[in-house]
């Protein structure tokens, strides 16, 4: 695991943050910085968690959440990245695909597959662009809301498994 503290931000520079500062004496608990199997894994399950889930204000929930349940910060606040400017189309139209599935709605709305060359004189473009947002809000937050979910625990469970045959792989090499 010592690869991974180098990819981790070191607790100064999360202190020092203008969006943590308000944690305060709450961020120098040191099971908060320790690198264990039950943190790392918490962490990294919240991190992603609130990374698909919410748009804004990513990096003070998840650390926030990782005080209150004394998880590793670091990979809380690292793993927020999974939405990112490369990822972030891809994911929210899955996020789309899933919320549309589940509510039965397979066919994108008419508002958003209709171009239309001529703006409508009634609607000034800022209605039209929230038309369009409205028309795909509840399949896309059900979507992730789904994934938030099923990623933070998938997350949770994949990183104590790799931990454990992590540690189980070393004591073997060392009993050789």
């Amino acid at each position: 695991m010592k690869p991974l503290r180098r990819w981790l931000p070191d607790a100064e520079s999360i202190r020092a943050n203008r969006w943590l500062r308000w944690l305060g004496p709450a961020l120098h608990h040191p099971r908060l910085w320790h690198l264990s199997r039950r943190g790392l894994a918490l962490g990294m399950a919240l991190g992603f968690f609130f990374g698909l889930l919410v748009p804004l204000a990513q990096i003070p929930l998840s650390a926030a959440a990782a005080v209150a349940l004394r998880a590793n910060v670091p990979a809380a606040v690292a793993s927020t990245l999974v939405t990112n400017p490369l990822t972030f189309g891809p994911l929210y139209y899955a996020a789309w695909r899933l919320g549309s599935a589940v509510l039965g709605e397979p066919e994108p709305p008419p508002a958003l597959v209709e171009a239309e060359v001529e703006p409508d004189a009634d609607a000034g473009w800022w209605q039209q662009a929230v038309g369009r947002i409205l028309g795909v809000g509840k399949p896309l937050l059900l979507g992730l809301a789904l994934m938030a979910t099923g990623v933070g625990i998938t997350t949770y469970f994949v990183v104590s498994a790799v931990w454990r045959l992590n540690v189980l792989w070393k004591r073997r090499r060392r009993q050789r």
